[in-house]
């Protein structure tokens, strides 16, 4: 099976509103109501599932829902590879992909989690992490492993073949671009099928057919690959 390098500078920005919450209602209901009540209430909760389950995306969506309000957060990926110290004017911690996190990573995770939520003075702080497995199995320090498992812990599930497929019909009608049914066919039946990798192969071939002119087929899907 070919499979796309994933580029997600060209992905469009998560949000809870372009969330597909098929199958995760519930921690999806959970993060929209928080979001719209005061940050004073501090979250802990920790996503889990497997790849393109949806779990950076609740991340991202709840960082730019913070920032949007203003507010500042701490972000911890397992791409950073040197964070800093934790930030008394964040609103909340969100760490993502914990499962690849190195040991100066933990260390860092571990600070930011008992500054967020056991400060020496002022409020608490809300803290997101998501990973692969669940809690108790992660491959990290015993008392960021503990720590983890808190708040509440929600296994995410991925969305459906139907779901994908009308989630890039959206997507592709959004974009003004014309994705037939067999050139959709395609997508689903040769290249990964998590929904992260059907965004940026869509976002990929957008920009391919407008730099070449050409209609999305699967001839120009081909023409991609080569290019590439």
């Amino acid at each position: 099976m070919e499979q796309l390098v994933l580029d997600l500078g060209l992905a469009p920005v998560p949000t809870l509103a372009n969330f597909v919450p098929d199958g995760n209602e519930p921690v999806w209901e959970h993060l929209r109501l928080w979001l719209q009540g005061p940050l004073h209430e501090p979250l802990l909760l920790y996503l889990w599932g497997p790849t393109g389950s949806g779990k950076t995306h609740l991340l991202c969506a709840v960082a730019q829902a913070l920032w949007g309000r203003g507010e500042a957060v701490g972000w911890l990926g397992a791409d950073v590879l040197h964070p800093g110290s934790f930030d008394e004017r964040w609103s909340a911690v969100l760490l993502d992909d914990v499962q690849h996190y190195t040991a100066e990573q933990q260390a860092a995770a571990f600070n930011w989690f008992v500054h967020a939520q056991s400060p020496a003075s002022g409020r608490l702080r809300a803290v997101l992490a998501c990973g692969d497995r669940p809690p108790a199995d992660l491959p990290l320090r015993d008392d960021l492993r503990s720590r983890l498992g808190w708040g509440h812990v929600y296994r995410l599930q991925p969305l459906d073949e139907p779901a994908r497929r009308a989630v890039l019909r959206r997507a592709a009608d959004e974009r003004g671009i014309v994705l037939s049914d067999e050139v959709m066919d395609f997508m689903l039946h040769r290249f990964a099928r998590d929904l992260a990798s059907l965004m940026a192969l869509l976002d990929r071939l957008d920009s391919y057919a407008l730099r070449t002119q050409r209609a999305i087929t699967i001839p120009l899907v081909r023409a991609m690959l080569a290019a590439d």
